[in-house]
């Protein structure tokens, strides 16, 4: 199998991670884009001892940490260049450690290597982690989702994080309905709705009139993971794990409260 093959299978789950770690799909995907340009000039340059997708996210790691293209794109939303500029588009490193073991799916000693420390290390930044996660803010959360089973595990696991759920909405004009009643801080959207109506839509609707976080979630991310268009910066994959949830609806919020901060 070519570089080529094995890599396209991966690019758009290393682009959830990156636009995870910085909060911006703009910055993300510049990034994404370097370290494509960087294989294709050297393609002996990706670390291959550990597999490809363990020395691609390796690769990531090293080019964002050498070199600064985070505000390439001035047309990136306002929330999006605040974060960047407040955190220099890098997610503490016990953020990573974690995104990297409960969202992507790596397994500890792997996420090591990523990261370039020791297990031990990594333990001790993920425990750091969820220490930061219980003592984060609780906001309240609107969820959109259709598939009721789906929605009561999505509300158990807000609920058991400190957060409050405003409401349940399955359709676009329901969403709309919930948000006009109770304004939520952050919202978890599924991508298709009980009545055919689109999760993209209301959410889009959503931000013309408030600016807060959104976490798609959806069985199909490579669908939304193309680098071609305005794409969501947090996306969890269904069936997904509890542990991806918190870490992705804590990153959100950090990326949020340092928005707040540096107003």
């Amino acid at each position: 199998m070519s570089l080529a093959v094995e890599l396209s299978g991966q690019i758009p789950y290393l682009r959830r991670y990156a636009r995870s770690v910085m909060g911006s799909q703009t910055s993300a995907d510049n990034y994404v884009a370097a370290l494509l340009e960087a294989l294709i000039s050297d393609p002996s340059s990706l670390p291959g001892e550990r597999g490809t997708r363990t020395g691609l996210y390796r690769m990531f790691v090293s080019l964002w940490s050498s070199i600064d293209i985070n505000l390439r794109d001035s047309q990136a939303a306002g929330i999006e260049i605040s974060a960047t500029r407040t955190l220099q588009a890098i997610s503490p490193l016990p953020r990573q450690a974690f995104l990297l073991v409960f969202v992507e799916g790596f397994s500890r000693e792997e996420a090591a290597y990523i990261l370039n420390v020791d297990e031990d290390e990594l333990t001790k930044l993920i425990d750091q982690a969820h220490s930061d996660i219980a003592a984060q803010v609780a906001t309240k959360v609107l969820i959109i989702e259709d598939e009721p089973l789906i929605a009561m595990d999505i509300q158990s696991m807000v609920e058991d994080l400190g957060h409050t759920v405003t409401g349940i909405a399955r359709t676009h004009s329901e969403a709309m309905k919930m948000v006009a009643a109770d304004r939520p801080g952050i919202v978890l959207a599924d991508i298709q709705l009980a009545d055919g109506s689109s999760g993209l839509d209301a959410v889009n609707e959503i931000l013309r009139e408030m600016s807060l976080p959104v976490i798609f979630i959806t069985a199909f991310p490579e669908r939304l993971l193309t680098g071609e268009r305005p794409e969501p910066a947090f996306l969890v994959t269904k069936p997904f794990e509890p542990a991806a949830v918190s870490a992705l609806i804590s990153q959100a919020l950090f990326f949020r409260e340092d928005v707040r901060n540096a107003a």
